[in-house]
């Protein structure tokens, strides 16, 4: 049974069952504790905790999952994967243990003409939590299954949780015999490999705390109700039901392999070492191609950087494999072939899904270049400091800056005689993500227990937003923290985050800047509000400080915006839906929007494209949108159907989640966008924008800047004072402006040219006068000197090479010209081979002389080059670069 059909049977079985069938989510967690949606279950995480009321008492999904924290045990087992499809059932507050279980016997068992799975129930063995006798009493009397195929386990293995507080539960898992041949018998209890775990069923009735490992956490209190949390590996049970030895193997992974033995020419089962690369290969460009469908890009930190690792490992593994070409256009092809049946959108994002991977593959190959000079280096001064392990910050360095990952570097290391300090590098890899990881919760939560803010939410309920057709109104406080506590008072001065039941204000989301404004309860007091969040889903948090009086919760308040910010971001926000549609039209599909920031008079807007948007399509362009704002075209917002906006043609934001209800912003008949922002009536109110500047921000990802309005105004008004000026200066009119500078430049460039000319002339001029000053050293020609300051180190390399060619016969010849270059000594050194022949290489005497110099340098052993802090000591390095030569030779 194909993949395909395995996620059908399974989603159409429930939903005959009363089940709502709620699409995957994107793989980019809607979480700040995660960075991709690692478990099927996160999706309906809200609904669980209790912080929004679910839509549905049922539902169910086949969710795209992904977890790394084993990333490097990947390809040398087989059980081990970055990416896996989640099937999985929920009930909230509906039915509980029995019908779960009733439901997951019932699937698996029935056979296969019946829409079930068709396994052998004496295959099946059965786990249960210690303490969980309701859930064994269930299997024994209600389905069946003997007592002696039932095992009880401990919390490690039969109490689930997503690994951070939130929801969790005890749990039983329906698990597969494979039979003798994969092992003693004895259950799962005794050989999990044997018998494979292929459900997982959570009777999701607790909410855990803070902890480390899977049984090392508090249990911090009951749910709100009663909840079911399923998940069943497809993949494990592609497995069992395609008859094959591990996942690898199965359809969807299997087609991978086999491209790339067909790129490399390496068969699987061949080789250990070769079937580890195939299996890293096949494991992580699926997992590349899911990721950046989801909209992720490669990058340095997050997510981003979890994608660059993962596709620069499968690229490295095909090198080893012997690929000597770029090899991810045929992989991630096969990948989005296999995996669009089940996923649409593979297909219809080809484009930009190749687009982007392509780009990091080019960028990898290139950095591979770079990065090996780097550790040649590195690996050299350790050596020469009498070292044998490469520093850690040296391997964070090759892998922030060049992407290598660490097992590159360990590798390419251990083929020099070193190892690697991997605490180091790993300490210092876990303070990077620590950081962007807090920065991104303290952005949303100011470093707040989200406890706090649940609990508002569970007493007053959801925050209603009124700000889309007013901007100041009556609410109520019903939520007060000062610094991140709980209180329920504060007085002037403190710091504070304001929780009303209704307000005006926008909390920033989709791209859009938070209102800023005041709130005034009738007592007279003040809050000053800088910013607006949602660490909750439908809490709208103001933070600010109390300006005047004191503040309780309960009072009456009036919030009001600041009506000049807001209008301001508003033009800035409908300025970025025109950008986007003019992009699409201008470069295609592919130009899809991968971020975007709406200020006050100002936005950026980043989409992809694999290379710079040329300057005249970048006019054409921005042309296209004043000419919009000129047809006094309307901007309207409608709420509807998600299935009706995508009937519609309305385009959605990669990353985004949406529930079945969204907002669609129309303008006129130019653009349709999903979106929750606050937008103009009409693009006449945008006056004018001005599009100052394209860049790229990683690989396949670039950055448009602009300015709306009144920003854009004064920027034009300043550059028509600057063409001015150039006018007075030149005496010509604007539009002669290019051509009069362009010949300045020319004549300048010219000049400069002639000024170089001279200059090395009169450096090779002494190439003569050195030559014949070679001193004798026990049978070797050497040349030491000083050249005029200033001389560059182009010009003192083709000096240096110039006198050595100079000196006749067969003898060694060593050249060591040194000069001072913007306050900094300079050396270059040049051998020939009969000075090589007596162990005289360039690159040891030029890390002599750099020693001396108080700095360092390396090259190749002909010709060598290096630098230093001191030029006070050029004296000294020559008399050290003649004392090696000496008793060298």
């Amino acid at each position: 049974m194909e993949s395909a059909e395995i996620r059908r049977r399974w989603l159409s079985f429930f939903e005959e069952r009363g089940h709502t069938v709620v699409p995957s989510a994107s793989l980019i967690a809607d979480d700040p504790t995660l960075l991709l949606v690692p478990a099927g279950m996160v999706p309906f995480k809200p609904y669980f905790l209790g912080e929004v009321k679910p839509p549905y008492q049922r539902a169910t999904s086949v969710q795209k999952c992904v977890r790394t924290p084993d990333i490097e045990e990947v390809g040398k087992t087989t059980r081990h994967g970055t990416f896996f499809q989640m099937c999985g059932n929920f009930s909230f507050g509906d039915y509980f243990k029995e019908g779960a279980i009733s439901y997951a016997w019932e699937l698996l068992t029935s056979s296969v003409a019946d829409g079930g799975y068709g396994l052998d129930p004496e295959r099946l063995w059965i786990t249960v939590y210690l303490d969980d006798d309701e859930a064994e009493q269930i299997w024994r009397e209600k389905i069946g299954v003997p007592a002696e195929r039932i095992q009880r386990l401990g919390k490690k293995d039969n109490y689930w949780s997503m690994g951070v507080p939130g929801p969790c539960g005890p749990c039983s898992e329906i698990n597969y015999d494979r039979g003798p041949e994969f092992g003693v018998e004895g259950g799962p209890a005794v050989n999990d490999e044997r018998y494979v775990e292929i459900w997982n069923l959570v009777f999701m009735e607790f909410e855990r705390g803070e902890g480390t490992g899977k049984d090392d956490f508090e249990i911090l209190g009951e749910l709100p109700s009663k909840n079911i949390d399923t998940g069943l590996g497809l993949e494990r049970l592609a497995m069992i039901l395609q008859g094959v030895q591990n996942m690898y193997e199965t359809d969807t992974l299997r087609v991978v392999m086999d491209k790339a033995t067909e790129l490399t020419g390496v068969r699987y089962g061949a080789d250990h070492g070769s079937d580890v690369s195939l299996r890293v290969v096949a494991d992580h460009i699926r997992t590349s191609a899911m990721l950046i469908g989801d909209g992720v890009t490669p990058g340095n930190e997050g997510r981003g950087y979890v994608l660059r690792r993962i596709m620069r490992r499968a690229i490295r593994n095909m090198r080893l494999l012997g690929a000597g070409q770029p090899v991810v256009a045929d992989l991630v092809d096969v990948v989005i072939k296999t995996m669009g049946e089940q996923y649409p959108e593979l297909e219809t994002d080809r484009k930009r899904i190749e687009t982007v991977a392509l780009a990091e593959e080019a960028a990898f190959l290139k950095a591979l270049k770079g990065g090996t000079n780097i550790l040649d280096t590195a690996v050299t001064e350790t050596k020469s400091a009498g070292g044998q392990v490469l520093s850690g910050d040296k391997a964070f360095l090759l892998h922030d800056t060049w992407g290598f990952p660490i097992d590159l570097t360990l590798e390419m290391a251990a083929e020099q005689g070193l190892s690697v300090d991997e605490d180091g590098f790993r300490r210092l890899m876990k303070e990077q993500r620590e950081r962007a990881k807090a920065d991104a919760k303290a952005k949303k939560s100011g470093h707040a227990d989200l406890s706090a803010y649940r609990a508002v939410a569970d007493n007053s309920g959801s925050t209603e937003f009124t700000g889309y057709t007013s901007t100041a109104g009556e609410s109520t406080i019903v939520g007060l923290l000062v610094d991140g506590v709980p209180s329920p008072a504060a007085t002037e001065g403190d710091e504070v985050e304001i929780v009303l039941d209704r307000t005006p204000f926008y909390a920033e989301g989709g791209g859009q800047l938070a209102d800023q404004g005041r709130i005034k309860l009738d007592t007279g007091a003040v809050i000053q509000v800088r910013d607006v969040q949602q660490p909750v889903p439908g809490v709208s948090v103001h933070k600010g400080s109390v300006q005047v009086g004191e503040v309780t919760v309960g009072s009456s308040a009036y919030a009001a915006i600041d009506i000049n910010r807001r209008r301001a971001i508003a033009r800035a926000h409908s300025a970025t839906h025109l950008t986007h549609q003019a992009l699409r039209d201008a470069l295609g599909p592919t130009a899809a929007q991968a971020g975007s920031e709406n200020s006050p008079g100002r936005f950026r807007f980043d989409f992809g494209s694999p290379a710079a948007v040329p300057g005249t399509v970048l006019l054409d362009v921005e042309q296209k949108i004043n000419e919009v704002l000129a047809r006094e075209l309307d901007v309207q917002a409608e709420v509807m159907s998600i299935d009706e906006a995508k009937k519609q043609g309305a385009i959605a934001e990669f990353g985004e989640k949406y529930g079945e209800r969204v907002r669609v912003v129309t303008i006129g008949d130019f653009s349709k966008e999903l979106c929750g922002g606050t937008h103009v009536h009409n693009t006449a109110q945008l006056g004018l924008v001005k599009l100052l500047g394209e860049s790229s921000i990683g690989s396949g990802v670039r950055r448009i800047e602009a300015l709306v309005g009144v920003d854009a105004y004064n920027f034009l008004a300043k550059e028509h004072t600057v063409v001015a000026q150039l006018q007075e200066l030149v005496k010509g009119r604007s539009e002669e402006l290019p051509e009069k500078i362009s010949g300045m430049l020319a004549k300048l460039k010219d000049a400069e040219k002639e000024i170089e000319r001279f200059r090395a002339e009169k450096v090779l001029a002494a190439a003569a006068g050195l030559a014949e000053s070679a001193k004798d050293v026990r049978g070797t020609a050497l040349v030491t000197g000083q050249v005029p300051d200033g001389t560059s180190a182009d010009d003192l390399r083709k000096l240096v090479l110039d006198v050595r060619g100079r000196i006749q016969g067969d003898r060694p010849v060593v050249v060591a010209l040194f000069t001072t270059a913007n306050g900094r000594p300079l050396t270059v050194i040049a051998t020939n081979e009969a000075a090589r022949g007596r162990g005289l290489k360039a690159g040891d005497l030029v890390r002599t002389a750099a020693k001396t110099l108080g700095g360092g340098g390396g090259g190749k052993p002909d010709v060598a080059q290096g630098g230093g802090q001191n030029p006070n000591a050029i004296g000294d390095a020559v008399a050290a670069v003649e004392r090696l030569v000496a008793e060298t030779a």
